[in-house]
């Protein structure tokens, strides 16, 4: 009798071990609990034989009852291969879900796993990000330009730079608060909706110079790629006509002619050296630049073939 129950039984739970393993495979960490179903399923083929034998030699059916209990006895003396399964968490003790309980050879809850397995909480949040946030997320942790699908990349934020020039003397600003405070830098700001950039251009250097000015010559795209996630387009501009007086200081810039022959750099932000020199040379330019706060990572300046050039060859 105990024969025949012991043979169904086995059919079910071997069953049950195949299913089981094949879960496992599927929860990281598990290769101590997947040995454990395996040892499982080898003690209960070993018991099956014991008791196939003991049928084929016709010997006494309480054999079979020593037969269980030997089996019984190997997986107590061996419990920590055999049974390593808990329910509860073993660093904060919270009851464990089925995953964790067959799976995890720690024997951790959820988030004790991702705080033991920081790597394993990336993999997981990754999994839940959608394609524009994983997107969004490659471009922060780009350090070098190659590293960026500046296809697919969209500026959170645009803005313009406008350079007045007359004769050697170039129009500058100090800024006195928002990004780049303390740098000098042409006067420009961000486009406003439903504002052209020649627009914006002009209402920027205005707002920040007292000075109108007027046929503005675009040389140059700016691309920036920030490790907080702004992401800002700029557009650069160059002009010599401007009239009106200028103003001595604003809340937020105080303005002042220099000599372009004395500019000084390293009062700028880094990138400005790769392409200002270029831009007053009348050259057209675009440039990507990766930055950390004010410190540039890396940067990519393309001089841009201009249409006279174009036309001299065609």
């Amino acid at each position: 009798m105990l024969a025949s129950f012991l043979s169904e039984f086995a059919y079910w739970f071997l069953l049950f071990i195949i299913l089981l393993n094949i879960s496992q495979r599927k929860i990281a960490h598990s290769d101590g609990k997947r040995k454990a179903t395996i040892l499982l399923a080898v003690v209960m083929l070993v018991l099956q034989v014991l008791i196939a034998l003991r049928l084929q030699f016709q010997l006494p059916e309480w054999l079979d009852w020593c037969s269980v209990a030997l089996c019984i006895l190997v997986i107590v003396i061996f419990n920590k291969a055999f049974w390593p399964f808990r329910f509860r968490c073993s660093k904060c003790g919270k009851r464990l879900d089925f995953n964790h309980i067959i799976g995890c050879d720690e024997n951790l809850c959820e988030d004790c796993f991702c705080e033991k397995f920081p790597e394993y909480a990336e993999e997981k949040r990754r999994k839940t990000m959608t394609a524009e946030e994983v997107r969004e997320e490659n471009f922060v942790k780009a350090d070098k330009v190659s590293d960026i699908n500046w296809d697919e990349w969209e500026p959170t934020e645009k803005c313009v730079l406008t350079y007045v020039t007359d004769g050697g003397r170039i129009l500058m600003i100090e800024k006195k608060k928002g990004l780049g405070t303390g740098y000098i830098n042409a006067p420009g700001g961000h486009i406003e909706i439903e504002e052209t950039k020649v627009e914006a251009a002009i209402r920027e250097t205005k707002e920040e110079t007292g000075l109108d000015v007027m046929d503005l010559e675009e040389r140059g795209i700016l691309r920036f790629q920030f490790k907080d996630g702004l992401r800002m387009l700029g557009y650069v501009f160059f002009t010599s006509s401007y009239s009106g007086t200028l103003v001595e200081e604003t809340d937020e810039t105080r303005p002042f002619w220099t000599e372009i022959a004395s500019l000084d750099y390293s009062a700028m932000w880094e990138d400005d050296r790769l392409w200002l020199p270029m831009a007053l040379e009348g050259k057209k330019f675009d440039g990507r630049f990766i930055f950390d706060d004010k410190t540039m990572i890396d940067a990519e300046v393309i001089e841009e073939e201009s249409n006279e050039d174009t036309d001299s060859e065609s």
